[in-house]
Order: C-alpha cells, then structure tokens, then sequence
C-alpha cells in the first residue's frame, strides 16, 4: 500500500524523551558486545534453525550429564541459550522498528527532496529576472556540482 504525504513532527522533547528511551534499552542490556569485522567472521554462527538445533541440545544435555565431561557447564549452557531466544525476540522488534524508521525516513526525505528540486527549478527560472536570487540559484546548484563532473555509468563503461 502507497504511503500518504507525511505530515508529522517531533518536538526536541519528542526526540530527547525517545532518546532516554534508547538509553534505558541499553542500560537494561550492559552485557552487549560489538565484534570486530574478523571476529564477526571466525564466530560460529546461530541463525533461526540453529536456535532449534540448541534448544534439542539443551534438552539432550540436561537429560545425558552423565556423558558430558565434568567441566562442561550445562547451566551456562542453558543460560547461554535462553539469552540467545530473548535476544532473537527484542532483535525481531528491534529490526521492525528500524525498517520503518529508515522507510519512514525515505519517503519523507523524497518529500522534501522532490519540493527542493521544484524551488530550485522556480529559483533558477527567477533568478533571470529577479535581482538577488542569482546567488541563491548558484548556492542550490552547488549540490549538483560534483554530480556533473562525475563520469556516467555509461561512459565510463561501467
């Protein structure tokens, strides 16, 4: 379904309120780490088959201690897990509200995009005319400056 015009606003409450919000997750999460790019790639990684895969050996640990060694943790185990099917959970409402944001984001950014361009096109036309919008129209062409002097896909062969 097409969105509607967005017409909204957030006042610098709004935004100090959600970002207390923010904090709050955080805090509520001390334990969050963040991998390094090469760590990211040697972890073993769990999607959501795997989180079956765990949740069966979990089961298979509590039920077979007898054949684990001594040293192996089922609790941590089991703790490791739980956290890991919570985690899944927040992050499922974590990516949802993310995904709208940045569509929301989008589509108000083409918003005010699409106007920009319709001023920048009234301003130029004007700025033959009117006195004092030359400056103007040169300030709103800046932004198209290094996009002309950029080879096209095309001519570059790309």
């Amino acid at each position: 379904m097409a969105y509607q015009n967005i017409a909204a606003a957030l006042s610098p409450q709004d935004i100090q309120e959600i970002k207390a919000a923010l904090q709050t997750v955080q805090q509520k999460l001390p334990f969050l780490v963040t991998l390094s790019p090469e760590e990211r790639r040697k972890v073993v990684k769990m999607g959501d088959k795997s989180l079956a895969f765990v949740n069966n050996s979990v089961t298979a640990a509590q039920s077979n201690r007898e054949i684990l060694p001594a040293t192996f943790d089922v609790e941590e185990l089991v703790r490791d897990y739980q956290l890991a099917a919570a985690l899944t959970e927040l992050l499922t409402s974590i990516q949802q509200l993310s995904e709208q944001v940045d569509d929301t984001l989008m589509a108000v950014g083409s918003e005010a995009m699409t106007s920009s361009l319709t001023v920048y096109d009234y301003v130029k036309t004007a700025s033959k005319k009117t006195p004092g919008l030359k400056t103007v129209a040169e300030q709103l062409g800046e932004r198209f400056k290094a996009i002309k002097g950029r080879p096209t896909k095309a001519a570059s062969g790309s």
